[in-house]
């Protein structure tokens, strides 16, 4: 029982929440002490300190690695918690250069957490159109006025309150309190999830509740509790560029000696994942409807990844139509009841739009009514050049780019 006592002091000093995270690290560890057939405690004890020190020239390597191979990014030298706060939600669904105009542009206009929180909805999604996933804007401002409420308009300096906030969970409040105040809160992400499921040959599905956790708690027995921050910089950083998912050059990691599935030459198995979700098909017909110089966009209703965003009245099928077969259909007639001659023009078709579990194929007709009938009333009427201040899915924006010159 001494040695069990030892290693949870040990663990427990060095960082907090430790009873929550200590199964793997501690289980491993005694595992490795047990199986020695120590004769004494203090033997034990060395044996058992061997093993940690082990895992610390682990995160050491990561870190020597990280200093001489990191990308600079204008949010690395930040030490103010609101801009990591917002690289992190950008980055979530989007790859790093493909979010850095957007980081800049965002950050830009809302600076800190004041300005995030004044702000109209509207004005927050338009900023963050074409980084998709808008909720996670959405989540921004409902949190930036948050902290306006609850903590006097100062981020949160604690994991507990931070990770209170909406749209912020384990991963990113464990990123937040790790590079801004050096917290022990081990981060896993997709590239961390890759580096240990290869590093420790782990055929757990990193895609299940029982993965995460398994992951989580890998993730802390690598991580050096005095240089957290660094440390999960690094280990994501090394997932990013290195230990990338397709032909990682595994002859210059700094973990190949370590490294389990490079020593059974099995790199590629790892991560495994369960078998994918299947892809529902879904047919938009985008209605561009022309007056008098004006057009018509609805705001999209439902809990959806659009919800709150701009976009033309919409009919969607379930299957494929021309135009002939979609005018056809009750939503059709309904929508241009009383508005005369329509003059119909395909302007864009076969735009294929690819989500998580569903692929959406849209068509967008350009039609010009003789009479404004009253269905329209339940759109927003605008001019060509006022659409440009809405926030739209992208299919809008790729529509609006290619045909119509906005955006």
């Amino acid at each position: 029982m001494q040695i069990y006592s030892f290693l949870f002091k040990w663990k427990k000093n060095c960082q907090p929440n430790f009873k929550k995270k200590v199964s793997l690290q501690f289980v491993r560890t005694v595992y490795v002490c047990s199986n020695q057939l120590v004769a004494s405690f203090e033997e034990a004890k060395k044996n058992c300190m061997s093993q940690i020190e082990n895992e610390l020239e682990t995160s050491r390597l990561l870190r020597d690695w990280y200093r001489i191979h990191k990308r600079e990014l204008p949010w690395r030298e930040s030490s103010d918690p609101y801009i990591i706060w917002i690289s992190e939600i950008i980055l979530q669904q989007t790859r790093v250069v493909q979010g850095m105009d957007y980081f800049l542009r965002f950050t830009e206009r809302f600076p800190d957490v004041a300005s995030l929180a004044s702000a109209e909805e509207d004005e927050v999604l338009k900023y963050w159109q074409g980084l998709g996933y808008y909720s996670r804007a959405r989540n921004l401002h409902a949190a930036a006025k948050d902290i306006m409420e609850r903590f006097d308009g100062i981020f949160p300096g604690r994991y507990e309150d931070v990770i209170s906030l909406k749209g912020i969970g384990e991963y990113t409040a464990a990123a937040i309190v790790s590079f801004v105040w050096n917290q022990p809160y081990p981060v896993v992400d997709g590239n961390v999830f890759r580096v240990l499921s290869r590093l420790f040959a782990v055929d757990t599905p990193i895609d299940t509740p029982r993965g995460k956790k398994a992951f989580t708690e890998l993730a802390g027995l690598v991580m050096d509790p005095r240089y957290a921050g660094q440390h999960n910089q690094a280990i994501m950083e090394l997932g990013a560029l290195q230990c990338v998912p397709q032909n990682p050059d595994c002859e210059v990691c700094p973990l190949k000696e370590r490294c389990a599935a490079y020593g059974a030459g099995d790199v590629q198995t790892y991560p495994v994942k369960q078998k994918k979700t299947k892809t529902r098909d879904r047919y938009f017909h985008y209605l561009y409807i022309i007056y008098k110089g004006k057009t018509w966009l609805a705001r999209r209703k439902g809990k959806d990844i659009w919800e709150g965003l701009y976009e033309f009245p919409l009919i969607e099928t379930d299957k494929a139509m021309d135009f002939a077969e979609l005018q056809t259909t009750d939503a059709f007639r309904r929508l241009f009841e009383g508005a005369g001659r329509l003059d119909v023009s395909v302007d864009l078709q076969g735009v294929k739009h690819v989500l998580s579990h569903q692929i959406l194929y849209a068509t967008f007709y350009r039609i010009e009514i003789e009479r404004e009938g009253d269905a329209l009333q339940q759109f927003i009427a605008v001019s060509g050049k006022e659409i440009e201040q809405y926030a739209v899915p992208r299919l809008i924006q790729i529509y609006l780019e290619k045909i119509i010159g906005k955006v």
